[in-house]
């Protein structure tokens, strides 16, 4: 069994599933995944996947788990209550091979958004993880630790002491065993340079920080929630703030394209967020330009923070902790290249939203390709909208 607790997931899940309960109760969504690996052929794993979701659909939130959910300032009594009778359930998802063939399989996840949203990321965990004790029946755990030592060894390097990295990678780990393992690693090497994780269970089993704000599916379902196209990302970060009073006050800037966000990004959201999460396009060229946005409103930039989250590796941490460091605050969210680096092609794949309440919604990445959106027509209209030009 994968998924053996419902707190085995981003705890960004859990902050916009309150959003949910409180404000969009009755939201019907679709989501689909994709799978971005050329000519990868997931078929043959159709019937193990579905198991492991029917598993995963009995699993139950215990006492000690809602009781450490209770425990965080952010979260409201009433939500845990809910949580309390919530369960997965599995007839709001389909799983087959793709009727185009060629490898391909199709997961639909349609529902109510309240008792949907927690499938994304233990799915795709299932996925990777069925996937790979298939491929991989006796990993090469030592060149694993050997990868892993080398990244954490750059971070000790002279110069980079409050250097601080998170683990944000459970949705394309390579097992759950080895991300427990990356992160007692990491917490024993690293001390205070980890900031903590994005999964909540390894969180409250190891006595770490969890970490996590909003994801796009959040701003792409305010496209059809809100009062109007044009408004819906300032309606959804009004709406966050509304939830939330000032508590978890990092914004997710690429929904809708990076310049879209900075026009809607005014001074009263400068003031009122902490910072701002980078997640696609150069991320030297964004931390540069979110700067400049706080200074031409004279926000001082060195009480801000600037995620950066988008495919990181370790140098990669480190180029723009020598280019931002001093300048404002700083975290970087480290996925995939820290719990899944054992010397195998990790799988690109994502779930995504594409309708809510029936309408289309999108997701216009500064990253072409992470695009998402199975209406072209929308997609049109949406660029049209917010004044994007479409890729070359």
């Amino acid at each position: 069994m994968i998924i053996s607790s419902l707190l085995d997931t981003d705890l960004y899940k859990f902050t916009m599933m309150q959003v949910v309960l409180h404000h969009f109760p009755a939201a019907q969504v679709e989501y689909r995944f994709k799978c971005r690996n050329a000519g990868m052929d997931l078929t043959p794993y159709v019937d193990e996947i579905r198991d492991e979701i029917a598993q995963l659909c009995q699993v139950r939130f215990t006492e000690d788990e809602l009781d450490y959910l209770r425990g965080l300032r952010f979260i409201k009594s009433d939500f845990v209550d809910f949580l309390g009778l919530f369960h997965l359930n599995q007839k709001y998802v389909t799983v087959a091979p793709a009727a185009s063939g060629a490898g391909e399989i199709e997961i639909t996840i349609r529902g109510p958004w309240l008792h949907t949203i927690l499938f994304e990321v233990p799915l795709l965990a299932i996925v990777n993880e069925v996937y790979f004790r298939n491929t991989q029946p006796q990993p090469d755990w030592r060149e694993g630790r050997r990868r892993l030592e080398e990244k954490l060894a750059l971070l000790k390097m002279p110069g980079h002491a409050d250097c601080v990295i998170a683990d944000y990678g459970s949705r394309r780990r390579f097992s759950r065993d080895w991300q427990e393992e990356v992160l007692q690693t990491m917490r024993r090497v690293l001390g205070p340079q980890l900031a903590g994780t994005s999964n909540v269970h390894f969180a409250r089993m190891h006595n770490l920080i969890p970490l996590g704000t909003m994801a796009h599916e959040y701003l792409q379902a305010c496209q059809a929630l809100g009062p109007r196209l044009r408004d819906s990302q300032v309606f959804a970060l009004e709406v966050w703030a509304k939830e939330y009073r000032g508590d978890l006050g990092i914004a997710l800037s690429d929904t809708y394209g990076f310049d879209a966000f900075l026009r809607d990004f005014d001074l009263y959201f400068c003031k009122l967020f902490d910072g701002v999460r980078h997640d696609s396009g150069d991320p030297f060229a964004w931390g540069e330009r979110m700067l400049a946005h706080y200074a031409a409103g004279r926000v001082d930039p060195l009480g801000k923070t600037l995620i950066f989250s988008d495919s990181l590796d370790i140098p990669r941490v480190i180029e723009l902790y020598e280019r931002f460091g001093g300048r404002c605050r700083l975290a970087f969210g480290v996925g995939t290249n820290l719990t899944n680096d054992l010397g195998y092609t990790p799988l690109q794949i994502v779930i995504k939203m594409t309708r809510c309440n029936g309408q289309p919604v999108a997701k216009l990445s500064d990253t072409p390709e992470k695009t998402m959106c199975d209406d072209p027509a929308y997609l049109t209209y949406l660029r049209q909208v917010f004044g994007i030009k479409a890729p070359a």
